[in-house]
């Protein structure tokens, strides 16, 4: 359940839009949750339903498109790797592989520790700086070589 701080703020989203436009804040409720509970759950998808007053179905189809979402518990520090055309063609996939060598994990795992989580995404929106990764929905890294990526995970808390 969303305590009473995180109530106001699902409040404030209905707020922004019409009364018949409720799924319009579908998404900022998501990250709401996520933030709250580390993960979208089955639970989180019927929490942000009930808050907002539409189907289940909706939310979780919303939760299941982005890749922003994560869909169960995930590592300190996601890293999702570009996978999409501009990515691919510049060498996204060898990142990929040397991700997964330098972790010990494959795409869609996360180490035993609970330090990283492995994802490959479609477009991240940086095609012309390809390839790249995006690290905890914050840090972009482009113009990556497979050489960078030991720097990067060493530089990782």
């Amino acid at each position: 359940r969303f305590e009473p701080p995180d109530q106001e703020k699902v409040k404030a989203m209905l707020a922004r839009y019409p009364a018949d436009q409720r799924e319009s804040a579908i998404m900022p409720a998501l990250w709401l949750a996520q933030e709250r509970f580390g993960f979208i759950s089955q639970d989180a998808v019927d929490l942000v339903a009930r808050s907002l007053d539409v189907d289940s179905s909706v939310v979780a189809g919303v939760a299941t498109f982005y890749t922003m979402y994560h869909l169960e518990p995930v590592g300190r520090h996601v890293i999702q790797v570009c996978c999409t055309l501009s990515c691919s063609i510049m060498g996204a996939e060898k990142l990929v592989k040397r991700l997964e060598t330098k972790l010990g994990i494959h795409v869609g795992e996360t180490t035993k520790d609970g330090r990283f989580t492995l994802k490959k995404v479609e477009c991240l929106a940086a095609c012309g700086y390809a390839p790249m990764l995006q690290v905890n929905e914050q840090k972009f890294l482009e113009n990556l070589t497979e050489a960078d990526i030991d720097k990067i995970v060493d530089s990782l808390p």
